[in-house]
């Protein structure tokens, strides 16, 4: 896997990752939509902590400075 993710991009994810979380948690958001907030506050977590996104590699984008020659 050839990693995908800038550092803001990676940044940006575990901080919504952290709020997902919170308002599961502190009961401000439950039922589906708070399962639905954990699961993909989990996947944000996850390809963050990776650096690689899937989605990113199917449409080919890439948030990734550029490498110096």
């Amino acid at each position: 896997m050839k990693k995908n993710l800038g550092n803001a991009d990676r940044i940006v994810r575990l901080i919504l990752a952290a709020v997902f979380a919170y308002l599961y948690f502190s009961g401000t958001v439950a039922g589906t939509l708070g399962i639905v907030l954990i699961v993909l506050g989990a996947v944000f977590a996850l390809t963050s902590l990776v650096g690689f996104c899937p989605i990113y590699a199917i449409v080919g984008l890439s948030t990734c400075p550029a490498k110096k020659p």
